[in-house]
């Protein structure tokens, strides 16, 4: 684990002598939502492969690179292609982009992912506030010994999603005369899709939508005191909820049909972020 750490300080320092400005906020961009990058300026792109210490990714959807640049007025860091257990990654690996950004001296987080939508209410291209979320089936992240470095060994879950940054997220939904929806995210490993059965027992437990990432980051960043904001794009009605066979492709090509809406919506939370 000290060698763990000491690899976040090598990378740390190596992002340093690249950009020379401390990000505000660290994005994270889901499947089919990675476009939001263009809408940047003034950018800095690091493949992942030049960044010591780094995963790799392996999933169609997921760039793999770190952008650097302005977005609503704010110095930000897009992550355009995160890690998923399900590639094969353990959870040390799958998180070591949210510590780095901690190290960096990044205090606020911006996860965003595709989802599948549980909630009959809910539509293909809508967006959710994730205002909680079910981890029940996820390695957690901090498994092992604790670094406590980082944060304390047994760290609070109360409140994952910061209220005020939902608050301030929904207010911003409003002024752009945008729906949006708030619900509780579930998390399953992946990769393969959920079976109806899963699905309807996900939805007893009080889901809305259901995905493979975010719960790890999220609890990562509450480990080390960042604030999380964090908001899905249903980008297809989950298993057994329509009578449909489920695949990637339909995933990236729904993300793409809501670039425009989500480029939008999180231009304004950043500008508005307290």
């Amino acid at each position: 684990m000290d060698n763990y750490y000491d690899k976040l300080k090598e990378t740390a320092d190596y992002i340093r002598q690249r950009i020379h400005r401390t990000p505000y906020i660290a994005i994270v961009l889901g499947s089919g939502l990675g476009n939001l990058a263009n809408y940047m300026s003034n950018t800095i792109e690091i493949p992942y492969e030049e960044i010591p210490n780094f995963p790799r990714t392996t999933v169609v959807g997921h760039d793999g690179r770190l952008i650097f640049g302005e977005l609503g007025g704010r110095y930000i860091v897009a992550m355009k292609g995160r890690f998923h257990y399900y590639e094969g990654w353990n959870m040390e690996e799958v998180v070591f982009p949210i510590r780095l950004f901690k190290i960096l001296g990044v205090n606020n987080l911006f996860l965003t992912n595709a989802a599948g939508g549980i909630n009959t209410q809910f539509r293909p291209g809508d967006l959710m506030l994730i205002k909680d979320h079910i981890g029940f089936f996820a390695e957690n992240p901090l498994r092992g010994a604790n670094i406590d470095e980082l944060g304390p060994r047994f760290p609070d879950m109360s409140h994952v999603y910061d209220r005020e940054l939902l608050e301030m997220a929904a207010e911003c939904s409003m002024r752009l005369r945008s729906d949006i929806r708030r619900g509780i995210y579930a998390y399953t490993k992946g990769p393969s899709f959920e079976t109806p059965s899963e699905i309807r027992a996900l939805k007893y437990f009080g889901a809305d939508a259901v995905g493979m990432s975010t719960v790890p980051e999220a609890i990562t960043a509450r480990h080390m005191g960042m604030k999380v904001l964090g908001i899905s794009c249903i980008t297809n009605m989950a298993a057994g909820v329509l009578e449909k066979t489920l695949n990637h492709e339909e995933v990236i090509e729904a993300g793409k049909k809501v670039e425009r809406k989500f480029a939008a919506l999180v231009t304004e939370i950043v500008k508005s972020w307290p």
